[in-house]
């Protein structure tokens, strides 16, 4: 089985090595030279170069030149797996086998933008690791593989993007032999029960002190690194934060957004129902004790 392979993030560097260790053909490799879009860009052309598999860099997927290099490639299958932009028709349908996408969300649920953020922010427990046939539409195709995985409340964008790699890699060792071996099933997705997640704006990751105490926590966590962390303003700077705690105070005549402590280690808020424990934090001038933010 001859595969192209597209991808240009963290993600798509552990697959690829997994279909190289698995001894699997990959006759090309589309990516990126660099990202100004994917805070997880990994550049992927050392791995190529180590295994002497053809790359080329993209900038439209679609674009004729690209569909003319896969095509020459002839591959059985494509995989796509972290690529921010959408296949057209011509290339969906280049391959006999088509293209396999990847989206770390249970499928039909939560299609779209984000899924990792956006579990995290709406506080979701659990979730999956999807690999799907995919269509024109966003990930609406047949799904191949679908893995459940649990989200903790310890759990932040780092570790439960490791959490789905890894479990993506043991996905990827069950259905690649049966894609080979002409085993393998799919699943029409059901599509009235479908939901489509936006795509994340800044102001989505503004800190909101009337906001609940978990629901700060829950968004510092979806922007934490390798993100771009979730920010308040304060004498017209943004503040950005990569960690917080939740912390009990039951005080009723504090209003929100009062700042109760302040250290060059940990700044704690006054929120809605309690406070935050905000560190790991990047600013100039520290709010002082008794100032509103």
């Amino acid at each position: 089985m001859r595969i192209v392979f597209i991808g240009t993030v963290a993600l798509s560097k552990k697959a690829l090595e997994k279909l190289i260790d698995m001894q699997v053909k990959v006759v090309g490799v589309c990516t990126k030279e660099k990202s100004s879009f994917n805070s997880d860009f990994v550049d992927l052309t050392p791995t190529c170069h180590e295994n002497d598999i053809p790359y080329i860099f993209v900038e439209d997927i679609n674009a004729q030149e690209t569909i003319a290099w896969i095509k020459a490639r002839t591959p059985d299958i494509i995989f796509c797996f972290g690529w921010s932009s959408l296949l057209k028709k011509e290339l969906l349908h280049l391959a006999p086998l088509g293209v396999v996408g990847f989206h770390p969300a249970k499928l039909p649920q939560n299609r779209g933008r984000h899924p990792l953020i956006w579990a995290l922010a709406l506080g979701l427990k659990e979730s999956a690791s999807t690999f799907f046939f995919m269509r024109e539409g966003v990930d609406d195709g047949d799904v191949l593989s679908q893995k459940d995985f649990v989200i903790s409340d310890e759990d932040d964008a780092q570790s439960l993007y490791t959490k789905v790699t890894n479990l993506a890699m043991r996905q990827i060792e069950e259905f690649v032999p049966a894609l080979q071996s002409g085993t393998y099933q799919r699943v029409a997705q059901k599509h009235n029960e479908a939901n489509v997640w936006r795509k994340r704006g800044k102001r989505d990751g503004t800190i909101d002190f009337r906001m609940a105490s978990r629901a700060i926590y829950n968004l510092v966590r979806a922007l934490s690194k390798p993100y771009v962390g979730a920010h308040f303003v304060y004498k017209e700077k943004e503040i950005v934060v990569y960690k917080a705690q939740i912390i009990k105070n039951n005080t009723p005549n504090i209003e929100s957004g009062k700042v109760l402590e302040s250290t060059h280690e940990y700044i704690v808020v006054k929120t809605y129902d309690g406070a935050i424990k905000l560190f790991d934090y990047e600013c100039i001038e520290l709010p002082k004790v008794g100032e509103y933010l």
